[in-house]
């Protein structure tokens, strides 16, 4: 028996449309922003799109018709790991542990409040995982609900979760003080976007769908992190003790998307070694980004 054919898509255009109805939006912020002064907002939406920026760009070999080896993909996915391991310890979790500090909580008490919001954001991406009907790139669909969604929009949902916390982390980052130390989290995070880009298309052409349209999807999947980086600074604008929660809140979802879905799936082809050696390479170098600028 043939397999069962791949459900009928929205074509380019829709695609093209929708994403460019949401660049359109983005950049009204932008203005708005840049006229009320407000750097935060300004810097969190100009990041957030450099990232959504860095995962269109990711997308360029599949169009060009180039293809890669599984372990080069899963090299570049083990570097994205490392880029935002080492993002989450210097650009999230210590300042999360100085703004703690600064607020008057003494060394347990900033250590207990990070740890807790680590718990807190890494649950709340626990809780979206369980409940959100999409489709995991090692385990496949779960659940009877998600056999009955389109295998494409599955994927998509699959990518915002990875997207979502990055975005966040973002405007997070641009909300607290250290503007350098956010730059560099927004420069890092946009450099394991470039992989994520290409694997993302590479995998949704290899389910079956064309390159336009994986590309597409790709492209169109990333500006939910300029979204999520507007809504980390109005979140975060409406009360400045909510700073250090939403620092530890951001990286614990960031540590729960590299342990659950990246590096699971950087390892499941056989290519243990050479990812390790990518997150390690990715982690020294987004260090080294973090403190330098720092």
């Amino acid at each position: 028996m043939s397999p069962n054919p791949l459900p009928a898509m929205p074509g380019p255009r829709w695609l093209w449309g929708l994403a460019a109805l949401l660049l359109g939006a983005l950049c009204i912020y932008v203005y708005q922003a840049i006229a009320a002064g407000d750097q935060a907002m300004k810097g969190a939406l100009l990041g957030g799109m450099a990232a959504a920026g860095a995962t269109a760009l990711g997308t360029v070999p599949l169009l060009l018709s180039r293809s890669y080896s599984q372990r080069f993909i899963d090299t570049m996915m083990g570097f994205g790991a490392g880029v935002m391991l080492a993002a989450s310890a210097f650009s999230l979790i210590l300042p999360a542990l100085n703004a703690a500090g600064d607020q008057g909580s003494g060394a347990w008490g900033a250590s207990g409040l990070v740890g807790l919001g680590i718990l807190l954001g890494a649950g709340a991406l626990f809780f979206i995982d369980r409940l959100t009907p999409h489709e995991h790139f090692v385990k496949g669909v779960e659940g009877s609900r998600s056999r009955a969604m389109r295998r494409a929009w599955l994927f998509v949902l699959a990518i915002m979760l990875h997207n979502f916390p990055e975005g966040l982390a973002i405007g997070v980052a641009f909300a607290g003080t250290d503007s350098i130390g956010a730059q560099s989290l927004a420069a890092g995070i946009s450099i394991q976007d470039l992989p994520e880009g290409m694997v993302v298309a590479l995998a949704l052409h290899s389910a079956g769908y064309s390159r336009k349209l994986s590309a597409g999807i790709a492209i169109l999947s990333g500006l939910i992190e300029p979204l999520a980086a507007v809504l980390g600074v109005m979140v975060l604008g409406l009360s400045a003790a909510l700073l250090p929660w939403g620092l530890a809140a951001a990286a614990g979802a960031m540590l729960f998307v590299i342990s659950h879905e990246i590096i699971p799936e950087s390892h499941r082809q056989g290519h243990e070694s050479w990812a390790t050696g990518g997150l390690l390479i990715g982690f020294v170098l987004m260090m080294v980004l973090d403190t330098a600028l720092s």
